[in-house]
């Protein structure tokens, strides 16, 4: 189906693209929210008569969503969770508890504006992308952890301290004085 884009739409095009999406990603997605119009002689006609519009519209809440994001990037909390002695997750964070966590700290988010690229089952700092607008996106983090005292631990140690131990290289031990250093 040629739908012509009411807005930018990530991975597919900018505003007033004329692009050829699925049957079901039109109808379930872009026309019932309002992100594109069925490409049509009419709607071409009404397209090009609102663009000034559209765009005036579009470069309001892109400067809402730049200021907010000014303000949102780099933020942490702390989501408290129940978790085995390995650190696993007795189920996973969601975006709606991310949305909610943030929610409560005093800005606005909806969960669909939270995008999490791999589950996240596991004790630790987790980074998470939260896109405000299609052209706003900002970086947050999420501290998941048993309890406060375990947050605390898990920002005051080093980030890389983790990584160094998971690709699986022990740390080497210091030569005494005199001693001959092993041979890597």
């Amino acid at each position: 189906m040629q739908v012509i884009l009411l807005e930018r739409v990530e991975n597919l095009g900018q505003m007033g693209d004329e692009v050829s999406v699925r049957d079901g990603y039109a109808r379930n997605f872009l026309l019932p929210r309002k992100k594109a119009l069925r490409a049509t002689k009419e709607a071409r006609a009404r397209f090009e008569k609102e663009r000034v519009q559209l765009e005036a519209r579009n470069l309001e809440r892109k400067a809402e969503a730049e200021a907010v994001g000014a303000k949102l990037d780099g933020q942490s909390a702390v989501l408290l969770r129940q978790a085995s002695e390995g650190g696993q997750l007795y189920g996973s964070v969601t975006g709606r508890d991310v949305a909610e966590l943030f929610t409560a700290k005093g800005f606005s988010l909806e969960k669909r504006q939270v995008v999490i690229d791999a589950s996240i089952k596991t004790l630790g700092l987790h980074k998470i992308r939260v896109v405000l607008h299609p052209e706003v996106s900002v970086s947050v983090t999420v501290n998941v952890a048993r309890s406060e005292e375990e947050a605390e631990r898990q920002t005051a140690a080093p980030a890389d301290a983790a990584a160094f131990f998971e690709e699986g290289a022990a740390p080497q031990p210091e030569a005494a004085e005199g001693e001959a250093k092993p041979a890597a």
